[in-house]
């Protein structure tokens, strides 16, 4: 007899107190499955947490220490704004999120999004789900260009919009150069030949930072307790990106500056 599987029962110790729950650190992608083993939402602290712990199923999340707001060497002033910042080719296919699990990138998703009062850093909105817009964070780096050096410097809560901008390149890829170009202009209230300008002066940077090759510095996490998966040697991911762009065809290649798989 194959026996149907149970939805788990509510747990005869819960209060209801909030100061008893077991706050757990759930990825986005796995949380259908915490959701099934036992755990709920909590809508004001926007974390999922384990109604009656320690629940065997849901220990796999279960919390690890807060990251604090400020990461170890973190500027806040550093890269603020709206403006087009397009990858250089070696540094292409990496990012924090490739570098970290998924449970340390919603370990330093969440301090991001909430010392940023979970609005977007570049111009003031919110999530917005009828209109699509999202949340989300990105990173900014300083490139040492005698050094051959980016170091990450700063996390960055984004909207949706914003980040398509800072992302130029992918907006050209997918076909969003338009909507990505007039989010531009609204946000900075550029013109349009300024932005124009704007958008050839970050090719032009993209061009210089390209013809090197970089390594990269995550310094700023592991001062923070996060374990970093090191990306492959600056070298190979050049030949990727190289390979990328060689496949690519001529249009699709001069658009895809900047784009950060």
């Amino acid at each position: 007899m194959v026996h149907e599987p149970t939805a788990p029962q509510p747990c005869a110790r819960e209060s209801g107190s909030i100061s008893a729950r077991a706050y757990l650190d759930v990825p986005y992608a796995e949380k259908d499955a915490a959701k099934a083993l036992g755990a709920r939402w909590d809508p004001a602290a926007r974390r999922w947490y384990d109604p009656c712990p320690p629940s065997a199923g849901l220990q796999r999340w279960a919390a690890r220490a807060e990251v604090p707001e400020l990461l170890p060497g973190e500027d806040r002033a550093f890269g603020s704004g709206l403006f087009v910042d397009l990858v250089p080719a070696s540094c292409w296919f990496t990012n924090v999120r490739s570098c970290v699990s998924s449970v340390d990138w919603a370990r330093l998703r969440r301090p991001v999004l909430s010392r940023a009062r979970h609005r977007c850093e570049a111009c003031g909105n919110g999530e917005d789900r009828r209109a699509r817009r999202w949340l989300e964070v990105h990173e900014r780096w300083h490139y040492d260009e005698p050094g051959g050096v980016q170091a990450l410097r700063r996390l960055i809560c984004l909207c949706s919009p914003c980040h398509l901008v800072t992302h130029f390149g992918y907006a050209n890829v997918t076909g969003r150069t338009d909507e990505a170009f007039a989010h531009l202009r609204r946000v900075t209230g550029m013109n349009q030949p300024q932005a124009w300008r704007h958008v050839h002066d970050a090719e032009q940077v993209w061009l210089r930072r390209s013809e090197q090759v970089w390594e990269l510095d995550l310094g700023m996490l592991t001062g923070a307790g996060i374990a970093v998966r090191r990306p492959e040697p600056a070298e190979q991911r050049l030949a990727v990106a190289e390979e990328a762009l060689r496949r690519a065809d001529p249009p699709a290649t001069r658009s895809a500056r900047g784009h950060s798989a």
